[in-house]
């Protein structure tokens, strides 16, 4: 293995003689510029500041390895970063490139045409620039396409989102119907009832009521608010008002059903936790008879605008001594309305006592208001501003003496 060497003083110097040697050794042009082009930025800054530049060159036939010495002595090194051909080795004042390359050819010993040998070696990188456009350009197209293909995609699915969200809604909507207990008619009264679950993933929660005729010819009105969210609150809910309403058609006093249905339901599940409030109103006379297990009081509004809520003492099943005292009375006159409700609707801003407050306006401005309207309207009008989302339970009854 021969090494040669020579000195440059100038670029162009350098570049001639790196376009030689790369020619000698028949070197692709596109190796050749970008060698070429490496070796005059790396020795730039030194040939500028007027140092010589030795370029050093061996070949190894028995690997089939051109080696390329740059040195630039006196310098603090020449700058390999971003060099168009990344150096194999590079130290202070010393970059060194490894090439596979051919034997020296004696046709490669004759003067190179410089001007022909730089034509090459630009119609080589206009070539490679063209291929890379080329190349760009059908990858942007098999991006749209993609991107189409995708939107596509997307469209199909969203749609498909719909017809599962409709039917979704649509199963919501069934259970929520098959929980609610079919509408009772009793001459005299009105009722209307309004259901909001805290979140739309549920399409009921803890807050369950019902409402039937006694064979006495009352009706008993059942409001539950089960502990928690979704479901499991539902079940627990249903299973008190079941018990209820058995317990009641068996003809047991109002004032022992809490008692007694925390006794039926504690060996099946003893963590449910609810707050009841049972009504029995008479259409006829419009006698009131209210019993509550640590349920919100129930609001009555004379036909006047007089308000005031009705405080029947009494502890929730699942609560220490759980039960209801002596029945509140009341006696209902034509054009009274009596809201019963779970604290969802008066709670929502944190505050009972504000809410209890405001359930009062809420109430005087619907009193007029047609009976089927009057919960939503007042949930509504207590829901404009939601801090606490908690299942929203209102039911009315007015009683209108026909």
């Amino acid at each position: 293995m021969t090494t040669r060497n020579l000195t440059c003083a100038t670029t162009a110097a350098l570049s001639r003689a790196v376009r030689a040697l790369a020619r000698e050794h028949a070197l692709d042009p596109a190796v050749r510029a970008r060698l070429v082009l490496s070796a005059a930025e790396a020795a730039g800054a030194a040939l500028r500041a007027g140092r010589e530049t030795g370029l050093e060159w061996a070949y190894d036939p028995a690997e089939g390895l051109l080696t390329v010495v740059l040195r630039t002595p006196g310098d603090t090194g020449p700058v390999t970063a971003d060099l168009p051909m990344a150096p194999d080795e590079a130290a202070e004042g010393e970059v060194v490139w490894r090439l596979p390359a051919a034997p020296p050819s004696d046709a490669a010993q004759e003067a190179p045409d410089e001007d022909a040998l730089a034509a090459e070696e630009l119609r080589v990188v206009v070539a490679a620039a063209d291929a890379l456009t080329s190349e760009h350009r059908r990858l942007k197209d098999e991006l749209a396409e993609t991107n189409s293909g995708v939107l596509a995609l997307y469209v199909q699915l969203d749609e498909r989102d719909k017809q599962l969200r409709t039917a979704h809604g649509q199963t919501l909507r069934e259970l929520e119907d098959a929980l609610r207990p079919a509408p009772i008619k009793a001459d005299g009264l009105e009722l209307a009832v309004h259901y909001e679950p805290a979140g739309t993933d549920a399409p009921t929660g803890g807050d369950l009521y019902d409402w039937f005729v006694l064979p006495d010819g009352t009706v008993h009105i059942t409001i539950v608010d089960a502990l928690g969210h979704g479901v499991t609150s539902t079940r627990s809910a249903l299973n008190v008002t079941h018990a209820v309403r058995t317990l009641a058609l068996e003809g047991h006093r109002l004032e022992s059903i809490v008692a007694r249905t925390d006794e039926i339901l504690r060996p099946f599940d003893r963590s449910v936790m609810a707050t009841v409030q049972l009504a029995r109103i008479d259409p006829a006379t419009g006698e009131l008879w209210l019993a509550n297990g640590s349920h919100p009081p129930a609001l009555l509004l004379r036909r006047d605008g007089a308000a005031r809520y009705l405080e029947a003492r009494g502890r929730g099943i699942g609560f220490p001594l759980p039960g209801s005292e002596t029945p509140l009375t009341e006696r209902l006159a034509p054009g009274d309305l009596l809201l019963l409700y779970t604290d969802g609707l008066t709670e929502s801003r944190r505050d009972p006592i504000e809410g209890e407050e405001r359930l009062i306006e809420a109430a005087h401005k619907h009193l007029q208001s047609p009976t089927e309207e009057v919960p939503g309207a007042i949930a509504e009008d207590m829901h404009t501003v939601i801090l606490h989302p908690d299942d929203t339970l209102a039911l009315a009854v007015r009683l209108t003496g026909q």
